[in-house]
């Protein structure tokens, strides 16, 4: 195949910034003049460049389509079979849903950087139907098109050339799952844009979607008992019943820029982290700002914490483990320089090098 391959990107859809459209802006800009594919785009919410050359679904028209985009579950396969695909040599998708069910040419090469295998599909799907709070003679129809979806999505699964994993607990998943393998390569974390604190103050510090899975509830718990102060960073849609839940110890400042984002990661004593991630962004953020981080040692955070360099785990979810985890930990012992020494290796430099060598490589097996 020519070196210079045509490339398009694809992203499940563009209507709020997290960890898996971090990683999206990063693949644009190793690849500048691909075109993007998306199911639906919110500009208000995710802003792109006037310059890119975005291409929407159907459902983007659809009533209701950008404020009630889950509406519209059953139609994403069949609105993701239609975008046409055959003038490319590769297409890298941006996937945790289900843009990786692409069809492309038989000569296109599919690599499927894989988030992770639809959650909602497998591992969350109980969780997912109780979060909705249906009615009864709802939940036996929403069961029974997840069921066809999941068919479809392991089905889809094989249409993927290379699978690229953002962590070794997502690989294990997508084995499990879609019976493939896969190369993993950490999601990307700009490390320059952090920096470390000559002073510390006596807070710690939660940086958080507030949604049921992230179990802010947990730490909320643990300081109640502890009366020490947190501060939490982030909205969703648990807010309200964890305020009601949390002492006068524990702060809450809702959404903030990434400014002063940045300034409390770097002041704070150390991070708070007891959720099951598949990578976890937010700590990586915190040991680039030399902050030790507490985590439940479950999914991601096993892979980029060392116990007692970079902070310590606890292996039990529950307020009661976390209480002693932040006991033991001896903050003053931690040198923030060591600790932003290891995040340097999920720095964006990195990932940019190991995706554009990966497609190389994949280019040159043709």
């Amino acid at each position: 195949m020519s070196r210079n391959f045509k490339v398009a990107l694809a992203h499940d859809h563009l209507f709020q910034l997290g960890g898996a459209e971090n990683v999206l802006q990063e693949l644009m800009r190793c690849y500048p003049s691909a075109p993007l594919y998306t199911l639906i785009h919110h500009p208000k919410n995710f802003y792109l460049d006037p310059s890119v050359d975005v291409h929407t679904s159907f459902l983007q028209k659809l009533p209701g389509g950008l404020q009630h985009f889950k509406w519209y579950l059953a139609l994403m396969p069949m609105a993701w079979e239609q975008f046409d695909f055959s003038s490319y040599d590769i297409v890298i998708s941006s996937a945790s849903a289900f843009v990786k069910g692409i069809v492309t040419h038989p000569s296109t090469i599919h690599i499927s950087y894989c988030h992770s295998p639809t959650r909602y599909l497998w591992s969350d799907t109980l969780e997912y139907v109780n979060n909705l709070s249906l009615p009864a003679v709802a939940r036996v129809p929403l069961l029974q098109l997840l069921s066809r979806l999941r068919q479809w999505d392991q089905t889809a699964a094989q249409r993927v050339d290379y699978f690229i994993a953002n962590s070794r607990y997502v690989s294990e998943r997508i084995k499990k799952y879609y019976r493939r393998d896969s190369t993993v390569i950490y999601p990307p974390v700009p490390i320059d844009s952090f920096s470390l604190s000559d002073t510390i103050h006596d807070y710690y510090l939660i940086v958080s979607r507030l949604r049921p899975y992230k179990r802010v509830d947990l730490a909320i718990e643990a300081f109640n008992q502890l009366k020490l102060p947190l501060v939490i960073i982030g909205g969703g849609e648990e807010m309200q019943k964890l305020r009601r839940k949390a002492r006068h110890n524990i702060t809450f400042l809702g959404e903030v820029d990434e400014q002063t984002k940045r300034k409390y990661l770097s002041r704070c004593k150390a991070f708070i982290h007891p959720q099951e991630e598949d990578f976890g962004i937010s700590a990586v953020e915190a040991m680039a700002s030399g902050r030790p981080v507490i985590a439940y040692g479950a999914g991601g955070a096993t892979e980029t914490i060392v116990e007692g360099l970079t902070g310590t785990l606890f292996n039990e979810q529950s307020w009661e483990a976390l209480v002693y985890a932040i006991l033991k930990c001896d903050v003053p012992s931690f040198d923030s320089m060591a600790i932003r020494s290891h995040a340097m290796k999920f720095d964006t430099i990195v990932f940019q090098k190991q995706i554009m060598q990966f497609v190389k490589n994949a280019v040159e097996r043709v």
